[in-house]
């Protein structure tokens, strides 16, 4: 399927193409497209790649909902948003590329994506959604560059591979159950001595270690809780 034109695809669940959904391997989209509709390629469940060129700016909602053969992608410069649940259930993608463009993580926007094993999120991202990455249970390294302000609700719910993470500095806030059931963690850092946590850390296990500075929320939510607590030098 080739893709062209000028300006933004039509947000209608209603594509042209709905009806070759099943037929849909391959997908160029052409220069001067602005942006990837909402569920412009959902259930497309046999696509295994894509290119997008650098004219796209954001992803709509479920635009690649259910694409459970697509194992790859990269997103080009430019993007700078994408968009809830844009790629929910994705279970065969094992690789994103997400550039510095991106400001925003929307919500369930990688959730059930059961293959990754690895995220970085750029400093050019601001915010991560509610349930963003929530039930990729083949993560076992996410780093969160400084930039993020925000981790949503339930971020990374049920990344029960996930053994250690680090919130930087610029994180003001992070959501509540943003943790819950990340059964193989056992080192959380949290850099911003003031971050709000909340109940953010419910029910992790009793051989988390949290590190953080002395006199912060960090240390304060480990004692409330009977935590181990480890001050951080820097």
């Amino acid at each position: 399927l080739t893709i062209s034109g000028k300006g933004e695809m039509d947000n209608s669940s209603d594509v042209p193409w709905d009806s070759y959904s099943d037929d849909i391997v391959s997908v160029v989209i052409e220069d001067g497209v602005t942006s990837i509709g909402k569920w412009a390629f959902y259930f497309c469940d046999n696509l295994t790649s894509i290119t997008i060129p650098n004219s796209v700016t954001s992803i709509g909602y479920s635009a690649f909902g259910y694409c459970e053969s697509l194992t790859s992608i990269i997103l080009p410069d430019g993007v700078t948003s994408i968009g809830d649940s844009a790629f929910y259930w994705c279970d065969n993608l094992t690789s994103i590329t997400i550039p510095d463009s991106v400001t925003s993580i929307g919500d369930s926007a990688f959730m059930h994506c059961e293959s990754l094993t690895s995220i970085t999120i750029p400093d050019s991202v601001t915010s991560i959604g509610d349930s963003a990455f929530a039930d990729c249970v083949g993560l076992t390294s996410i780093e969160i560059r400084d930039g993020v302000t925000s981790i949503g609700d339930y971020a990374f719910y049920h990344c029960k591979n996930l053994t250690s993470i680090t919130i930087p500095d610029s994180v003001t806030s992070i959501g509540d159950w943003a943790f819950y059931n990340c059964d193989s963690l056992t080192s959380i850092t949290i850099k911003n001595p003031e971050c709000r946590i909340d109940s953010s850390l419910y029910f992790l296990s009793d051989t988390v270690t949290i590190y953080g500075h002395k006199g912060s929320t960090a240390q304060a939510y480990a004692k409330k809780h009977n935590m181990a607590f480890e001050e951080e030098e820097n």
